[in-house]
């Protein structure tokens, strides 16, 4: 028999290879997924000698997974034991094997060396570098300061911003310096590993590329780096007990990872834990099914005045002045993200209203302007929601009593924070819980080995990242890119060791010995792309610029005869899909219309609109 056979393995249909399996490609590692911790894993592997191919679900200028849209804070460590103490409590009372804390622990000590070392920027400390360490990333920094040791934890950066992509675009050019040993394909998900029946080796992967399918023989390692599940509805559905929780991150976490590990019988863990982060404990105004929430720090109008938020049934049930921990608050001794809200509301009255819409932020959001409700009663307000027309009365007279007297007995809003209701129109705007990424996934071990239920590792897999992330309870702020960086390094380098396997697997990943030879190697994205050479005529300028959170943003600006800006055509960019695309359209017709590029930056999109500037000035400087 040749080529491939199915297997039922404990209830799984598994993907084998036997002795005359024909492969499309062979390489000695396969890394799924071009996050952070992919890149990472890529480029190490690269750099022990390792032929590596590079696979993502998104397409080019999409890449990145959440390391793209992070705020690029690398959590790092100032005193060993201290922060061996710290992170023992930030996971109290779960249980994480210590050899596992202490690898994580170590890793980040070196972080400013591996800064230096092996990304080539000078590591900008928040704690002792940072003007803005006072400013709203403190609270991030500092997240649980009351647990022992959390004084020896700092976060890195490579700039002194942050959310502004500078580390992810580093990661990727780390990838493309290699492209002479490392192949990248966009737009190519992950379907299956292949394993070995009997010494249970995963010796390769089938890969689906412009709807065909691929068989890609990996001689030494295949590395998960699919990111979590945010974006597969039936896995939040499952593992965190959510109807709906919508993505501050990349659209393209689709919970593969999940899939490809129990194909293989790995063991998994944390799959209850996420993060979360945003207006009111990880809240923000509700978007569409499929669509990128927006992460709104610091808004202050949606906690401060003649606003609170009701539940299911019409009752409020958390503390909205709160400072949240990425979502969790204080929950007797722990912090915890609340119980998740089906259908959430803001309300507040025509007073609050004419702050909200004031607010440069929030009265410029579409969500917001579109969603808002009107109604001049509770009862039609209660029936608008579908609430107790009772309890809803309930929690507007404990509410105004709370702030008439001062003292909030139900949940201990500071007494500044509350104005009773005005009379008048009541408002209302549906919010959803936010995520921003999940941790659970298969099991790996020091090594970054997948390991099975026995908690042995299953051969020549390994991961890296959140999929089956370290964090097994309350979350620090910087652990997760800390965590792409260690385990993707040490991943990269253990897979690309050269293994001796059972003859078997041997004679499977070896192309010489199949029906037919096969393609040692696939066609690099990488390898094809070209800049363009855009045609210009009378009075057009190219531009350019490579800082936007998608890389690089072209343009073509034409002058009118009078040196006046006539147009302002972006020929080329990849940021991304909601208020990166919105700079990019908005921006031109303002600069044209002003005659000036020092225009207002689309609020929330602040990386984008400053490289499309950019770009427009490097246009503007070829003018004779």
């Amino acid at each position: 028999m040749g080529g491939f056979k199915l297997i039922d393995m404990k209830g799984f249909l598994i993907m084998v290879n036997d002795q005359q399996t024909q492969w499309d490609a062979t390489y000695d590692v396969v890394v799924l997924g071009f996050g952070g911790a992919g890149a990472t894993a890529a480029r190490f592997a690269a750099d022990n000698g390792a032929t590596v191919l590079l696979v993502d679900a998104a397409p080019e200028g999409h890449e990145g997974g959440n390391t793209r849209y992070s705020a690029q804070l690398i959590g790092t460590g100032e005193n060993f034991d201290g922060l061996m103490s710290y992170y023992k409590a930030l996971t109290a009372p779960m249980h994480l094997d210590e050899s596992m804390i202490e690898t994580y622990v170590r890793g980040m000590m070196g972080i400013r060396d591996y800064v230096k070392r092996y990304l080539g920027e000078a590591p900008v400390s928040w704690k002792h570098d940072s003007l803005d360490y006072k400013g709203p990333v403190a609270p991030i920094v500092e997240e649980f300061p009351e647990f022992p040791g959390s004084d020896s934890y700092d976060t890195t950066t490579i700039t002194h911003n942050f959310f502004d992509g500078a580390l992810w675009r580093n990661l990727k050019g780390q990838v493309t310096k290699r492209a002479d040993k490392i192949d990248v394909l966009y737009e190519t998900p992950a379907k299956q590993l292949i394993q070995d029946p009997e010494s249970k080796t995963v010796t390769g992967v089938v890969i689906a590329r412009h709807g065909k399918a691929l068989r890609v023989a990996a001689k030494n390692g295949v590395v998960l780096a699919t990111g979590g599940f945010e974006n597969n509805q039936q896995n939040i559905e499952d593992y965190l007990g959510a109807s709906h929780l919508s993505p501050l991150g990349t659209l393209y976490n689709k919970g593969i990872g999940l899939k490809l590990g129990q194909q293989v019988g790995a063991d998994m863990w944390h799959m209850h834990n996420y993060e979360s982060l945003g207006l009111l404990h990880g809240m923000a105004f509700a978007v569409k099914p499929g669509e990128r929430a927006r992460l709104m720090i610091g808004q202050q109008l949606v906690s401060q005045g003649r606003v609170f938020v009701i539940g299911d049934d019409g009752s409020r049930y958390f503390n909205e002045a709160e400072a949240n921990r990425h979502g969790h608050l204080f929950n007797h001794g722990q912090w915890k993200v609340p119980l998740n809200q089906d259908h959430p509301y803001l309300i507040f009255d025509k007073h609050q209203k004419k702050q909200l819409d004031q607010d440069p932020i929030i009265g410029q959001y579409q969500p917001y302007l579109d969603n808002l409700i009107k109604l001049n009663s509770i009862d039609e307000l209660a029936k608008k929601l579908q609430v107790s027309a009772k309890v809803l009365h309930q929690t507007f007279k404990r509410f105004n009593k709370a702030a008439e007297k001062g003292k909030d007995p139900e949940f201990h809003r500071p007494a500044k924070s509350m104005v009773p209701f005005g009379k008048g129109a009541l408002y209302a705007v549906p919010l959803v819980q936010t995520m921003l990424n999940t941790q659970g996934g298969p099991r790996r071990n020091t090594n970054a080995e997948v390991v099975d239920s026995e908690g042995q590792p299953i051969p020549h897999l390994y991961s890296a990242g959140e999929l089956g992330g370290i964090c097994a309870n309350q979350y620090q702020g910087g652990g997760n890119l800390a965590e792409c960086l260690i385990f993707g390094k040490i991943t990269g380098e253990n897979a690309a060791e050269e293994k001796a396997v059972p003859d078997q697997a041997d004679q499977a990943v070896d192309t010489t010995t199949t029906a037919s030879k096969s393609t040692t190697k696939l066609t690099s994205d990488l390898a094809v792309t070209k800049k363009p050479d855009y045609p210009t005529e009378a009075n057009q300028y190219i531009g350019e610029n490579d800082d936007g959170i998608g890389g690089r943003v072209v343009v073509r600006v034409t002058l009118s005869d009078d040196h006046k800006l006539a147009n302002v055509e972006v020929l080329e960019q990849s940021e991304s899909e909601d208020v990166g695309l919105k700079a990019m359209a908005e921006l031109p017709k303002q600069m044209v219309a002003k005659n000036t590029v020092d225009v207002d930056s689309v609020s929330g999109a602040s990386v984008s609109s400053q490289a499309l500037k950019a770009a427009v000035k490097d246009a503007l400087k070829k003018v004779e």
